[in-house]
């Protein structure tokens, strides 16, 4: 079982919290994290590209010059591919990218990629998170946080939320809107502790 100490927003040392194993201490499986993170990618896509194909395209419906005799090659209209404002190949359309992943996977590569910032001492508890006249730049500071940080909160504070927002790269997160890909692509992962709680019993 993961021992892990507990910090203020101050950076000072006030106690310590064993994290369950079967969330935070599982062995990181790299296939699952890679399919996760896959589907995250492929379904921010908004699949709205759209081209015209030769047969959409306005014009081109008189043959450029006749068949034969002209010495030139054959065209049978000025909208094919070849030409300038001609169709295009295989156009692409308005498509669906959903990628859906079943609960089993989803759950295991959530604790992966938790597991895994444990393992590379990436992962800081603080035992309350608040947004005292918006200083929390300052508690970033304090607990060490790299460039990129995600901040995973046990409940929605407006207040802490627009404090992180002004900050660049930081991001904020909740218990239930937390996902693999936010995960691993923070550099430092810090945790409220009542979220930890919340996050061992539900996937515990």
């Amino acid at each position: 079982m993961p021992n892990i100490k507990v910090v203020n927003m101050k950076g000072e040392n006030v106690g310590e919290m064993n994290l369950s194993d079967a969330v935070f201490g599982v062995e990181v499986n790299g296939a699952v994290l890679h399919t996760a993170v896959r589907a995250y990618l492929m379904n921010q896509r908004q699949g709205t590209q759209s081209a015209l194909t030769r047969t959409e395209v306005s014009g081109g419906g008189k043959k450029p010059w006749k068949q034969k005799g002209t010495g030139r090659a054959r065209q049978g209209s000025t909208r094919a591919p070849q030409w300038t404002h001609g169709g295009v190949v295989f156009a692409p359309k308005p498509r669906s990218y959903r990628v859906t992943l079943n609960k089993k996977v989803r759950q295991l590569a959530l604790k992966s990629a938790l597991s895994a910032k444990v393992a590379g001492n990436d992962l800081v508890v603080v035992d309350a998170i608040t947004a005292e006249g918006y200083k929390t730049k300052v508690m970033l500071k304090a607990v060490g946080a790299k460039k990129k940080a995600l901040v995973v909160l046990a409940d929605n504070d407006s207040r802490v939320v627009g404090s992180f927002a002004n900050i660049e790269g930081v991001k904020t997160a909740q218990t239930n809107t937390v996902n693999v890909y936010d995960v691993l692509n923070a550099d430092t992962l810090i945790i409220a502790k009542g979220a930890a709680e919340k996050l061992q019993e539900v996937y515990a």
